[in-house]
């Protein structure tokens, strides 16, 4: 398992982690892409939303690959972004998008804060 805590200023970072998780996992282009994409929007909520320190971490289970994104705000949306924002939305799009693009998004709020797993489909 891997990992870091990162601040808004530290999102570069973590899209570069997560594409070389994708690539150290086999992952094509077009889905280290998909996976950087909703990697960096969860990782986005979780400091701009939920609290101003965050941490990523990734591991694999069963050939999968799975990315985990952790911080300490409380979680408000009871929807977990599973509607499709309107077409003229100007926000609320993040978690829609992870979960169009990601395996499975689980999402566990709880008193410590709202941790999001987001899990990949390995090449094995």
């Amino acid at each position: 398992m891997s990992g870091f805590e990162f601040t808004l200023s530290g999102l570069p970072e973590v899209r570069f982690f997560a594409e070389a998780q994708a690539r150290e996992a086999g992952l094509h282009d077009d889905e280290a892409g998909d996976l950087v994409l909703a990697v960096n929007e969860v990782a986005t909520n979780a400091v701009t939303h939920g609290s101003p320190t965050a941490r990523v971490r990734s591991w694999s289970d069963g050939g999968d690959l799975v990315i985990e994104i952790h911080d300490r705000g409380v979680w408000t949306d009871e929807d977990y972004g599973r509607t499709r924002p309107a077409p003229n939305a100007t926000r609320g799009m993040g978690l829609w998008v992870a979960r169009l693009l990601s395996a499975s998004v689980q999402i566990h709020p709880d008193e410590d804060g709202t941790t999001v797993v987001l899990r990949f489909a390995g090449k094995g």
